[in-house]
């Protein structure tokens, strides 16, 4: 694969959008979160406003210079013209001397460009960083990796699938986004140098009198050369230093694919049921139940929230939203292998939440009262937004999750708040299988044994998000409070 078709592809989707214009996002952090990045549009709408006045005051300049030209151009037509004639000696003067000087340093010119720039200068803050520009790209290598895109399709606005003779479409846009090559040219500056110095040396082939292609090059050359380690370490995409990387085919198999799920016919044991948990509180509205996996136990609850509610939690949630963290000993840290914003909500801030919890503690039987549970993180995922193999259990003595004193996460409750267009699925990556995002749904499964060591078989995944814009939002339920509720066994099974 050359690097001009690989670059191409990294770029199919950048120039769509970037940019968070709300004060209480950092710059930088546009990308993280596809509902700062739908913002952007505000900001360049504003900037298209000062295009249109300024490209309106040059037409008008223009027109004033095409007269001029015509006016000048006829005299000089004109053989018969004579400078013997003292009114267009003096006006064969004044526009050599003033008139020319005037067009050359037009003031008019000047105050178009500056309206210009003034403008540029007020929305430049909500402008997307140099950040956002090197985490999209980043990105886009994501989604073709995980995804094994088709660079040329890619390129093209198709994203495809080829192995062998096998084209499989993974989304069809309604409309094609095509690139420049200014386009994959500035993806090449955006943090891959090798990459872009090979792309600068095609060009060259090209157009070998190209001075700023030539200055590219002698600046890359000079980049490698000062760090010539950078070579081998974007030989190939980097992966975040994740537990487990071993795991990594299968992960990206499952994204793939959706796994080996097992179909119901095959397992009996795995059945649909309208679930109410002997709770009076679901006797009247049961919850779809569709038990997914036995080993680990997980399930999901189709429905477990209409449509307007999923739409408040968002809303509830957005105006909050700061770049999701993981628990780095007993920091916590935004890393690479987590691309998302994240905001949490007590259940004072609206009695849907108070709803919520209620909802969940009647269909798991677990008190989902602080501090027995965590609030609620309501989660916004990025530009190919995902969450590399992890458990959501503590592994480590030192976690913050036991500042809470209330022990480890016994249980997860993930409720999908949007639907996507493809990507975004669940992989459990030991257990080879994943749930693809199914809106308004549950899914719920248990971290712990009973006898409250880590079920290893949880370690999961969220799939990179090819297209659309996920949200999801979870319910971490601890051990203490659950003690007759899950009583505990010393059998390593159970």
């Amino acid at each position: 694969m050359g690097p001009a078709a690989r670059l191409a592809a990294l770029l199919a989707v950048l120039a769509l959008r970037a940019g968070d214009p709300t004060g209480a996002a950092a710059r930088g952090d546009t990308f993280s979160a596809l509902t700062s990045v739908a913002r952007a549009l505000a900001p360049e709408r504003r900037l298209l406003g000062l295009l249109r006045r300024y490209l309106r005051g040059e037409e008008a300049r223009l027109r004033d210079l095409t007269r001029f030209y015509d006016k000048v151009l006829s005299l000089h037509e004109d053989s018969a013209t004579p400078v013997s004639n003292p009114l267009l000696a003096f006006t064969l003067i004044k526009r050599l001397q003033s008139d020319w000087r005037n067009v050359v340093h037009s003031l008019e010119a000047s105050e178009n460009i500056r309206a210009l720039k003034d403008g540029y200068e007020k929305v430049e803050q909500d402008l997307p960083a140099f950040e956002d520009l090197e985490g999209a790209a980043r990105a886009l290598m994501r989604l073709q990796d995980v995804y094994m895109l088709n660079v040329k399709g890619l390129a093209r606005g198709v994203f495809q699938r080829v192995t062998g003779s096998a084209v499989t479409d993974l989304y069809s846009p309604r409309r094609l986004f095509s690139l420049t090559a200014d386009d994959c040219f500035q993806v090449g500056k955006a943090g891959n140098v090798s990459c872009a110095l090979s792309l600068s040396r095609e060009f060259l082939l090209y157009s070998p009198d190209n001075k700023r292609m030539s200055r590219n090059v002698l600046k890359y050359e000079k980049l490698l050369a000062e760090s010539p380690t950078r070579v081998v370490a974007e030989a190939v995409i980097q992966r975040p230093n994740v537990p487990h990387l071993q795991t990594r085919d299968t992960y990206e198999g499952l994204c793939q694919t959706l796994g080996s799920q097992p179909t119901h016919y095959q397992i009996p044991s795995l059945y649909c049921s309208y679930e109410t948990n002997s709770s009076p509180y679901l006797l009247l509205q049961p919850i779809r139940k569709e038990v997914i996996h036995l080993e680990p136990y997980v399930v999901l609850y189709h429905d477990f929230v209409n449509d307007l509610e999923a739409q408040k939690i968002r809303g509830l949630a957005e105006p909050w939203l700061q770049r999701s963290v993981v628990a780095s000993g007993e920091k916590q840290l935004p890393v690479e292998y987590r691309i998302s914003k994240s905001a949490w909500l007590k259940d004072t801030v609206d009695p849907l939440l108070v709803t919520l919890d209620h909802r969940i503690g009647a269909l798991t039987g677990l008190d989902v009262q602080p501090p027995y549970a965590e609030y609620l993180q309501v989660v916004n995922y990025g530009i190919g937004g995902h969450y590399e193999p992890h458990f959501d259990h503590a592994t480590s003595p030192t976690s913050p999750l036991y500042r809470m004193k209330s022990g480890n996460r016994v249980a997860t409750f993930m409720i999908y708040l949007s639907s996507v267009e493809a990507g975004g699925a669940t992989a459990f990556i030991y257990a080879n299988f994943s749930v693809p995002v199914v809106k308004n749904a549950a899914l719920f499964w248990w971290n712990l044994h009973r006898s409250g060591e880590g079920d290893g078989d949880t370690l999961h995944a969220g799939c990179p998000v090819l297209v659309g814009d996920k949200w999801v939002a979870n319910k971490w339920i601890h051990e203490y409070g659950q003690e007759f509720r899950r009583p505990c066994s010393s059998s390593p099974e159970d």
